[in-house]
């Protein structure tokens, strides 16, 4: 494995779904801590590694958000069964079935959601779509075998999925959980990398969230100590080359980076987004526009920070995302930190005057 490899591996194993990101912010405290000047962290647990460029300002954010989407145990039966709510957006089917690890004080506990054969049920209920209130997870449960004091379980313990960082068959691509957003994560420490080499006319702030899958909560504390001028927030495009979609839609892997026109909670600077496309046209990097009409990205808190932020959403295409297995296309992933790269090393203070002048 390369280096890339290695820490999206390391940063997608790690356990932190939202409001127990621990794992992820050590990994990145590591890593941004040899890539700039001073790391900074908020109150919620979000972490800033700040990388002064030629000139102290404009000062530019670049984000993603360090938590997964999973479960907390809200209820442990008299019998052991685990029952649990999601942290972030998940939907019935996905779950069922598959194996979960509850992270204990006494470490990690594996268990499976359980689900009833296809030959307990009748012919309707197997057309529907189980609700994750009427869920529960098995770790092993017998009788007279108490779970809370022989296994550690209690409730509020989070429980994420059990999937390994994987390079499959074409190893250009790779599978693993977390994806969303780990993926921008290890991007923003790219661009870092880049940066040791490069001149910038400006301040780089490579930033990581918490509580972004159930409100973009770390965005909002993020925004308030960075006082960015400038907010790129790096985030998964949705991948849709898989049946029944037909192949020819723009948003698949290998299209390069999705340059989002549009979500539920944020509309990008037009300037800011005509530079992006017009940076990546210059440079020839892959790149193609989406939108999403429903769900949104830290950038819609960042922009309505203090005075206003002038935002933009890019990422790389992942398939099956708020899932327990994303896959990614590597040369996508290349591609966006190329061109967040070239699109740093453009902002300087008149630039970025530009895009909030009439």
């Amino acid at each position: 494995m390369d280096s890339t490899e290695l820490l999206l591996k390391e940063l997608t194993e790690a356990n932190g779904v939202s409001g127990y990101e621990q794992e992820v912010r050590q990994i990145l405290g590591r890593e941004m801590a040899n890539l700039t000047d001073t790391v900074e962290h908020d109150k919620m647990g979000s972490v800033m590694g700040v990388k002064a460029g030629t000139a102290e300002s404009p000062r530019i954010m670049v984000i993603a958000h360090m938590d997964e989407i999973g479960f907390m145990v809200k209820e442990i039966t008299p019998d052991g069964y685990v029952k649990f709510l999601p942290l972030g957006g998940w939907w019935g089917h996905v779950a069922l079935g598959q194996r979960m690890r509850i992270i204990t004080s006494k470490g990690p506990v594996l268990g499976v959601v359980g689900s009833q054969p296809p030959h307990l049920l009748p012919q309707e209920e197997r057309k529907k779509v189980l609700e994750i209130k009427d869920m529960f997870i098995d770790v092993g449960v017998q009788k007279k075998f108490d779970v809370k004091k022989k296994l550690g379980i209690k409730l509020g313990d989070p429980i994420v999925p059990d999937s390994q960082f994987t390079i499959m068959g074409n190893p250009k691509m790779y599978m693993a959980k977390a994806f969303d957003n780990r993926v921008a994560c290890a991007i923003v420490i790219d661009v870092l990398k880049k940066l040791q080499r490069v001149k910038h006319p400006n301040t780089m702030l490579g930033c990581a969230s918490v509580q972004e899958e159930v409100g973009l909560r770390g965005a909002q504390t993020l925004a308030h100590i960075g006082n960015p001028d400038v907010c790129i927030v790096v985030d998964t495009g949705i991948a849709q080359d898989m049946p029944p979609n037909s192949p020819k839609k723009d948003e698949h892997l290998g299209a390069g980076p999705a340059v989002l026109i549009y979500d539920a909670v944020m509309i990008p600077n037009l300037k800011l987004r005509d530079l992006v496309v017009k940076t990546a046209e210059e440079k020839k990097i892959p790149y193609h526009l989406t939108y999403m009409e429903r769900g949104g990205t830290d950038g819609g808190r960042v922009h309505i920070s203090r005075a206003g932020v002038p935002s933009i959403v890019i990422g790389p295409p992942v398939r099956y995302i708020h899932s327990h297995n994303g896959i990614l296309n590597r040369t996508d992933y290349d591609n966006t930190v190329k061109l967040l790269t070239e699109i740093i090393k453009k902002l300087n203070t008149t630039t970025v005057k530009s895009f909030t002048e009439a």
